[in-house]
């Protein structure tokens, strides 16, 4: 039998230079929201050159805009392709996705980066820009791990389905639309950025608006008004309430690290016209986090109760109750078993490749694993090279190592997980 992890990491070495040189490219390509054209059709090219079926297209239809989980700022979609690559196996064996997206968030203001926030600059073994880290070198490290297996002369028993999405950031309408297209598998690996920790449960999370009314009055006799902005203060200590209860019953040991699992946050408040008036209305946009295994509506209920105890605090709220509004972007949760056979096997190939044991946490965020979990019967773990502290920061950047470090454990995975149908002799 062939020494696959030796022969793996000698070849993913040989091509280190031009992967770098790629990844460069990548992060050189601004894909924000609605720029995704340009390197999407690079990356349909390249699994082209590798053989595998490509499909490429721009998701529409009422389908998806009416579909329970669709989620985006926007209703069509040109300029923004999803790929899918299939290497196709010989049968017989499971199938994986390996999962990412190519949509980044926006750069913010440039003069605060070190350098273009699109250099794509490399420097003491890091490579910097938006995106490295979110989560272009991921998706590099699952191509890499496609690559040195058919450069080896691999084949596999199980199809692999590389998947290059949009919409990630706002909620995951590209991967929902790969889900309606019909990819599905027997598991997903999406190497979002986690310190190379792996999760097998993700936190999902919803956006919510809240509209609190009060009553306008001159500022000189503000006792004959009712201060939104103060009664918007009662309001927030609810939701600080309601998010010690529903953490205080969270007893997850893969949330033990974690101050709070599954935090319900506000950022963003706005009320009052004019200094000298009493403030008739606020409104209040957060995000709220939901717990793996957790329904959303259940969520959602339990928001709703809380709002409707405020009247037990103050009969202001009896008389004008606070108004709540799901809107936005929605994040579904995911939960695998700790024991599900690819963990196991992606625990092993870590320690293999690292020669240390993987931390297993649960993500403190979601992903579009959740959607793949839920709707596509596809048990999605999430594990890969980019640094967490960075996604969405200036400065954003991946240490290379730990890119081809993920696609050799990738790579050792799929051969477990997927089969070998044939290679090279020993």
């Amino acid at each position: 039998m062939a020494n696959w992890q030796a022969l793996i990491r000698e070849q993913l070495e040989k091509d280190r230079e031009a992967s770098v040189k790629l990844l460069q490219e990548w992060v050189q390509s601004p894909s924000v929201q609605g720029a995704e054209e340009s390197i999407q059709k690079s990356i349909a090219e390249l699994l082209a050159k590798m053989g595998l079926d490509v499909d490429l297209w721009v998701m529409a239809g009422e389908e998806l805009v009416s579909h329970p989980y669709f989620v985006s700022p926007r209703q069509t979609f040109e300029g923004s392709p999803n790929v899918v690559g299939v290497w196709k196996g010989a049968g017989d064996g499971r199938s994986l996705i390996l999962n990412g997206h190519v949509d980044v968030v926006p750069a913010g203001d440039y003069a605060q980066w070190s350098d273009d926030p699109f250099s794509g600059k490399v420097a003491d073994g890091k490579l910097y820009g938006r995106g490295a880290t979110d989560m272009k070198g991921g998706n590099l490290s699952s191509l890499l791990a496609i690559s040195v297996l058919q450069k080896l002369g691999v084949r596999l028993k199980g199809d692999v389905i590389y998947q290059s999405v949009v919409e990630e950031e706002s909620g995951g309408a590209g991967t929902l639309a790969t889900i309606l297209r019909g990819y599905k598998a027997d598991a997903a690996l999406i190497p979002e950025p986690t310190n190379m920790k792996i999760f097998p449960k993700q936190q999902g999370s919803m956006w919510f608006r809240l509209t609190v009314k009060g009553r306008s009055a001159h500022g000189g006799t503000r006792y004959e008004g009712v201060s939104a902005i103060e009664k918007s203060m009662l309001v927030v200590q609810a939701i600080g309430r309601l998010e010690k209860e529903r953490n205080d019953r969270l007893d997850d040991p893969l949330y033990a690290k974690l101050p709070i699992p599954i935090p319900i946050n506000i950022g963003v408040i706005e009320g009052g016209k004019w200094p000298s008036s009493v403030a008739d209305l606020v409104k209040l946009e957060g995000r709220m986090g939901v717990a793996p295994g957790e329904q959303m509506d259940d969520a959602k209920a339990e928001m709703e109760t809380a709002l409707q105890r405020l009247a037990e605090v103050d009969p202001w709220f009896a008389e004008q109750p606070v108004e709540l509004e799901w809107y936005g972007a929605r994040w579904v949760p995911g939960d695998v078993a700790q024991d599900h056979p690819l963990m196991e096997i992606l625990q092993d190939k870590f320690a293999a490749v690292t020669g240390e044991r993987a931390i297993v946490e649960a993500s403190p965020w979601g992903t579009d694993g959740g959607l793949l979990t839920a709707l596509a019967d596809t048990p999605a773990i999430v594990v890969g090279p980019g640094v967490t502290q960075v996604a969405h920061y200036r400065d954003e950047y991946i240490v290379l190592d730990d890119v081809f470090r993920c696609a050799e454990i990738f790579a050792l995975t799929m051969l477990d997980w997927c089969g070998v149908a044939e290679g090279p002799a020993k």
